[in-house]
């Protein structure tokens, strides 16, 4: 590894260590960012959007990075820092029937009133018929993360880790809020 990104991944794990509330948000802030240039460039948006790239940074930092942080911490304090097959399965189901479906219609809420400043009728109206197919989606896709996750890594790691899935995930849901507003066009 270059001595320059060493020294970067050195400092990151010093921030981390020392500031992992802050180090966790903005690393979900700047995976948002990541995740919204790449959604925007796939829908074929050719002048990138900054109100909204930078509306997604805000919800990474200030709910997804915090939300996480906060979530890890609880689930390890309910389940004594247990990592046992059976305490992970434990752990990915309480995620699965809690935080996803939160998260999801959270976002969508969010994606439909804040970033595209649509009416809430419409919003509304968005999320009955496409949150179902968002939330089978994550169904089928988180518990194998979270399986990951709560089984192999380390407890400061995990919101990182979930972050950038979590990108991927984003990629995703931009795909889907802009075939909501497409078809409705």
């Amino acid at each position: 590894m270059g001595s320059i990104a060493k020294k970067g991944l050195q400092q990151y794990l010093l921030q981390l260590q020392q500031h992992p509330l802050r180090t966790k948000a903005l690393t979900a802030g700047v995976l948002s960012a990541i995740s919204d240039i790449v959604a925007q460039k796939i829908t074929g948006i050719q002048k990138l959007q900054v109100r909204r790239l930078l509306l997604k940074v805000l919800f990474g930092v200030a709910y997804l990075g915090p939300f996480g942080h906060f979530l890890h911490l609880l689930l390890d304090k309910l389940f004594k820092g247990k990592r046992d097959k059976s305490t992970v399965a434990k752990k990915v189901l309480l995620e699965q029937v809690t935080s996803s479906p939160w998260n999801n219609l959270l976002f969508m809420v969010y994606y439909g009133l804040i970033v595209e400043r649509r009416p809430w009728i419409q919003v509304k109206s968005n999320i009955k018929r496409e949150y179902p197919k968002v939330q089978y989606t994550a169904w089928a896709f988180w518990p194998v993360v979270g399986w990951v996750n709560h089984l192999y890594i380390p407890l400061q790691f995990r919101v990182i880790f979930h972050s950038i899935i979590a990108c991927c995930w984003g990629i995703f849901l931009n795909l889907r809020a802009r075939s909501m507003i497409l078809k409705k066009a």
